[in-house]
């Protein structure tokens, strides 16, 4: 690959880095002061129909887009390029309507199996969605697959800016003109569309030029629609399946978290509170692997260089520090969140309501990361085998030990085999993926330090939090700035701790460091300190 072509691959990579981390940043946020606006019942009724634009969303951003810039990058020359957007267009398009006409015709039943028929017309808002997807796939694809991420980036951020606004404008509205809940819970998830419409505009000069203008004469044999579509059902199907993980989790817990603690003998309304109690732990999730993973996702231009120019020791090198530091950050937010989970729920929630089952939710984070970042590796290698068993025996799990759980543990049965089904899924990545992947967890007593680490930063986190309620008291203790206080002071007592361990017990290497933020000061402060010593 030339070099210019190669800064141009890591530059685009840069872009959609930063949108897609800013993307996720008002994803997860948003939810927070939506809760503390329309009350657990209100999240409730969001939450449930969330994972049904969660998904479409993830087809529309990075499935699909991601499959047709492939399909895109493989054509020789522009016709080509623009004849293969089209045909993909056309696939889409008749799949977009199949879930359109499913989920509007279906939404009366849909809303009944998860257990409220009220979520209907929420169903139906929703679905208008999937009408503009292949417009959003399309488009991002055509210009990833000609390494150009600026429309791509530009149409993810005014996706989510639009979508956010309009929620929390649906919220205060909600809250100012006495609106119940599920008109709020349609107000609000009409903002699907809505930002559709708005991202798409980005491609509006695509779309008349490539996908409404008469196509133009093939110069070279393109595939057939038949094959086409096969490759659209499993390599695309499979780069979706991959990326929804966590979503297709949630979309299990709509159908059966409701229904198992009304079978549980809970009232409905007071079920539908402690279901909204539970997706508290959805946001706190997304922050985490925001933090998890952020930093680790730099490394993945020099993974696919590495590849590119065949030096399979850099490419070990380059993975061992994408998963060590992806795990170390994980297990660190982890920790943390389980903590100071006490504090964290009265400050951003206004009550402790739920923070057992927050606190095993919580644990979905580290292998939720760990599931990114071997997917990473994976797909860098073409190894899908163990990705697809992974994820299919994980949403096994849930979908059939969770109604169970619930009946009997209630939300925090839920909470437990949320982290259950992300841990089938990754063990069985790990055990499929080639041996030198699997050794890269197990080289130097990297998870030894790391767990003995972990667990005297939580410890020393969790007496710190004791030891201030005591010296404040109970009263003031319980009292929302309080809480505040003591998360800021225990996250700070937390990285201290993490980053003077992980110095001392040479947790990373050089490498390893460099991706950290400030990493290359610490190694110097490091080094002065030795010399002053000596």
């Amino acid at each position: 690959m030339p070099k210019d072509h190669l800064n141009t691959v890591f530059k685009g990579a840069l872009i959609l880095s930063i949108s897609s981390l800013v993307a996720k940043i008002l994803s997860a946020v948003y939810r927070i002061p939506l809760q503390n606006m329309v009350g657990n019942t209100g999240f409730y009724v969001y939450q449930q129909i969330y994972p049904l634009y969660g998904i479409g969303m993830t087809f529309a951003l990075n499935g699909f887009p991601n499959f047709i810039s492939k399909l895109v990058a493989e054509q020789p020359d522009e016709t080509s390029k623009s004849l293969i957007a089209r045909r993909a267009f056309h696939i889409l398009s008749g799949l977009s309507l199949v879930v359109f006409f499913g989920l509007q015709l279906g939404a009366t039943w849909i809303a009944a199996h998860m257990g409220d028929v009220n979520l209907a017309p929420i169903i139906s808002a929703v679905a208008w969605m999937f009408v503009f997807m292949p417009w959003l796939a399309t488009g991002r694809g055509y210009y990833q697959g000609k390494f150009l991420m600026g429309p791509t980036a530009v149409s993810q951020l005014i996706e989510q800016v639009v979508r956010v606004a309009i929620i929390i404008m649906a919220a205060y509205f909600s809250v100012r003109l006495g609106w119940d809940n599920y008109r709020m819970g349609t107000w609000a998830m009409s903002s699907a569309p809505l930002a559709a419409i708005c991202s798409s505009l980005i491609f509006t000069v695509f779309d008349l030029r490539y996908l409404l203008a008469p196509a133009p004469a093939p110069t070279h044999p393109l595939p057939s629609y038949r094959k086409l579509t096969k490759r659209f059902v499993i390599e695309g199907g499979t780069l979706c399946l991959v990326a929804a993980v966590v979503i297709l989790l949630q979309l299990v817990d709509s159908f059966t978290v409701m229904r198992g603690l009304v079978h549980q003998g809970q009232l409905p309304e007071v079920a539908k509170a402690l279901k909204g109690v539970y997706d508290r732990g959805q946001p706190l999730v997304q922050l985490g692997l925001v933090v998890a993973t952020a930093f680790s996702a730099t490394l993945l231009p020099a993974l696919t260089d590495a590849l590119a120019k065949r030096q399979p020791i850099e490419f070990k090198r380059q993975t061992q520090a994408m998963v060590h530091v992806s795990l170390a950050l994980s297990m660190a937010a982890t920790v943390g969140l389980v903590a100071l989970m006490p504090q964290i729920n009265r400050l951003l929630f206004g009550s402790l309501e739920g923070t057992t089952a927050l606190r095993i939710y919580i644990i979905s984070i580290l292998f939720a990361a760990l599931i990114t970042t071997y997917t990473s590796v994976l797909q860098s290698l073409n190894e899908y085998t163990a990705m697809i068993i992974g994820i299919i025996g994980g949403l096994a799990t849930k979908v059939l030990a969770n109604y169970i759980f619930v009946v009997h543990y209630g939300i925090n049965g839920a909470s437990a085999v949320t982290v259950l089904s992300l841990a089938v899924m990754f063990a069985v990545m790990w055990l499929g993926s080639p041996e030198d992947l699997q050794q890269v967890l197990l080289e130097s007593g990297y998870l030894i330090k790391l767990l003995a680490l972990s667990a005297v930063m939580g410890i020393v986190v969790i007496l710190s939090c004791h030891q201030i309620t005591a010296l404040v008291g109970p009263i003031l203790a319980n009292t929302r700035g309080m809480a505040g206080i003591i998360t800021v002071i225990g996250v700070l007592i937390g990285v201290l701790v993490f980053v003077a361990g992980a110095v001392y017990a040479r947790l990373f290497t050089i490498r390893e460091w460099l991706v950290l933020p400030y990493g290359k000061r610490l190694i110097k402060a490091v080094a002065k300190g030795k010399e002053h010593h000596s």
